[in-house]
């Protein structure tokens, strides 16, 4: 399993290295200034658009909640706006190698992140919830999933948390979950708990979000896993210019109330969000 999980993220870098690779040659001069920006009449963004409600496809086009955020700051300087749907393993080199503006797509801020790259204020986050299937009425709280079988997909930000989980009730009870189960995908998660493969499974909010939205009163949550993570955008430390104006529009879009009616339209609620004392000690 393991060298079949190695052999496919080897292959994922290479496509991304690729797609890179393959750019137009005006992608290579993106970055720089606001000037630059706006001399090139241009604004141009990397994406990996498989997030959603923040970055999705749909009908050929990339949508959400980023775009939109997006489409207002480029109607602020007067520039198109061109997001590329990229690898998310090609998203930060690329951006190190200023071949787009700025990375516009959910990144998890982490201590590793922030200490090579500008992180913006959070755009969003992201929650571990616990899922089960509506009829059940057995499991009502976390802990009631002892001696469960749980799922979630495999190499998620979940995972290792699950696994810890696990360990704390082994302690404090004596035994943990019957078994973890790792999926390919998030939707295979629904698909197990729908069919009773899982008892319990464990989804990122935003993915629980679309579900509830697609198929109402289909599950439930009976409590959180660990703590929320923040997503922000990424700009290279080279461009103070460009994280400052990113700042700067969030906060406007906050106060003028724009950030929160697209909150609401993508997520159901607003999201309360820090824009200080957000990054990681050491950060950039």
């Amino acid at each position: 399993m393991t060298t079949r999980l190695n052999r496919r993220a080897a292959i994922k870098s290479a496509i991304a290295t690729v797609v890179i690779a393959c750019m137009p040659a005006l992608a290579l001069a993106e970055g720089g200034t606001l000037a630059d920006i706006k001399a090139r009449g241009q604004l141009t963004v990397g994406t990996e658009a498989a997030y959603e409600p923040y970055e999705f496809v749909q009908n050929g086009a990339v949508v959400g909640y980023g775009h939109d955020i997006l489409e207002y700051m480029a109607n602020k300087l007067g520039v198109k706006l061109v997001q590329l749907n990229l690898p998310f393993q090609g998203l930060l080199p690329g951006l190190l190698s200023h071949k787009f503006d700025f990375v516009a797509t959910s990144v998890g801020i982490t201590d590793e992140r922030a200490k090579r790259f500008a992180f913006t204020e959070p755009v969003g986050e992201v929650r571990s919830m616990f899922v089960v299937n509506a009829r059940n009425a057995a499991i009502v709280k976390p802990e009631d999933a002892v001696g469960k079988t749980v799922g979630t997909q495999m190499g998620s930000l979940a995972q290792p948390a699950l696994q810890e989980y696990d360990r704390q009730l082994k302690a404090k009870y004596g035994k943990g979950f019957a078994e973890i189960k790792l999926l390919q995908a998030y939707p295979d998660v629904s698909v197990a708990l729908s069919n009773g493969t899982l008892d319990v499974g464990v989804v990122p909010s935003n993915v629980l979000s679309v579900q509830v939205r697609r198929e109402p009163g289909a599950f439930k949550t009976i409590g959180e896993l660990g703590e929320r993570k923040l997503l922000a955008w990424v700009v290279n430390p080279q461009d103070p210019d460009i994280r400052a104006f990113i700042n700067r529009t969030l906060d406007e879009m906050r106060a003028n109330g724009k950030l929160a009616e697209l909150q609401k339209k993508w997520f159901g609620e607003p999201l309360n969000l820090p824009t200080s004392d957000y990054l990681p000690k050491g950060a950039l």
